[in-house]
């Protein structure tokens, strides 16, 4: 679908965000209390603010489907510009420590006070998209149907998008905003994960009096992971062995270890390859010891990559040169709603922010980056 630089591209280059109502507006979400599957608070602010803004908005079932206290959020606004619909998307939780958040400012660098995350992953995205909408019906800018939808339970898992009627969508390209680097960063492919979960079964026996007579399901585990190959694969792959819990006593021989683990790659066959592998270990090494391991593996989500001659990659590009970004294109080994809205066949991107430190109590961002977030969505709006 070609797209040309019109004039009013060239006018939402020039045109200024309202710092102030921005950075305010951010200030004013950090601090409601917003953890995953109890995003109420946070999920009723942000209806009101797209109720006032003209939207079509609703709340769906899905705090029932995972037993949460919110709904994913979803607004729709009809446009009069013939246009391809576009989604835009952030999510309302966060990671821990994330409650009583107390933001700070410090030489134009947006910083919690140290005790816990800031949240701007993905306050950040939420207020950016807020606020370019707020510009575009202040300067009574044309624009084709925006569809937005702010997502419970990311953070926790893709739940909200996992749950999610797609059908209400007729979006042509999606915006998801919500990746690391700077304002430009379009991510374009990011792995599937598969999600391992193992219980190996020894046999309990003093270790002090009879250790002969015990089989050490903590040994068990140990063979297995050593016999894997964790970490980077290749550039496509990574795997990890995360947590591994068992065992009562020092005087006890461990009868029971649970594992869990993960598997990414963007390519399908290499995922199946990696996590076959890390099962056959589990069960080899639990044979060796004449015992039995409980493995289940789960698809978390599916892979996604875009082309450069796809619609959102194109409008992506033009509308970062647009207001004078040097798009950087690139791939990544993390997952976002994304994945699972790309799987519902609405092509999508992930955007950087322009946030640091995410998931740390070092997190920042700065008012510069929040304010070009908004131009940058401004102008997607205003280049389709």
């Amino acid at each position: 679908m070609p797209m040309l630089k019109t004039k009013i591209n060239e006018e939402v280059g020039t045109m200024d965000i309202n710092q102030q109502r921005l950075v305010d507006e951010f200030l004013e979400l950090v601090k409601i209390d917003s953890a995953s599957k109890d995003e109420r608070l946070m999920a009723d602010a942000l209806m009101a603010k797209l109720e006032a803004l003209g939207f079509s908005v609703s709340e769906d079932d899905t705090a029932a489907k995972i037993g949460g206290t919110a709904g994913n959020v979803i607004g729709i606004l009809e446009g009069e510009k013939d246009a391809p619909p576009l989604l835009f998307c952030a999510h309302m939780d966060r990671v821990h420590p994330g409650l009583g958040i107390k933001p700070q400012i410090k030489d134009g660098v947006i910083t919690s006070d140290g005790t816990t995350i800031l949240a701007a992953d993905d306050i950040a995205g939420v207020v950016a998209i807020l606020e370019a909408i707020r510009i575009i019906q202040e300067k009574k800018l044309p624009h084709g149907r925006l569809e937005i939808l702010f997502t419970v339970a990311e953070e926790g898992g893709l739940y909200g998008a996992k749950s999610v009627d797609a059908t209400q969508f007729q979006a042509q390209a999606g915006f998801f905003m919500d990746a690391g680097g700077p304002v430009g960063t379009i991510v374009t492919a990011a792995p599937a994960q598969k999600g391992l979960k193992a219980t190996i079964h020894g046999k309990a026996a003093h270790a002090g009096v009879a250790p002969e007579d015990g089989i050490s399901a903590i040994v068990i585990a140990a063979e297995a992971i050593t016999k894997m190959k964790l970490g980077r694969i290749d550039p496509e792959t990574t795997a990890n062995i995360g947590v591994i819990q068992g065992g009562a006593a020092t005087n006890i021989i461990p009868d029971k270890v649970e594992l869990r683990g993960e598997a990414r790659s963007r390519n399908n066959d290499k995922l199946d390859q990696q996590m076959d592998s890390m099962v056959a270990a589990l069960n080899a090494a639990s044979a060796r010891h004449g015992v039995k391991a409980d493995i289940s593996v789960d698809h978390s989500y599916s892979a996604f990559g875009l082309t450069e001659s796809d619609y959102p990659v194109q409008l992506g590009v033009k509308a970062a040169e647009a207001i004078g970004l040097q798009p950087s294109i690139e791939s990544t080994g993390g997952g976002s709603d994304a994945n699972i809205i790309n799987g519902y066949g609405i092509p999508s991107l992930v955007l950087g922010m322009g946030y640091t430190d995410v998931h740390t109590t070092a997190e920042s961002i700065s008012v510069e980056q929040l304010l070009v977030a908004a131009k940058y969505v401004l102008s997607i709006i205003a280049t389709s």
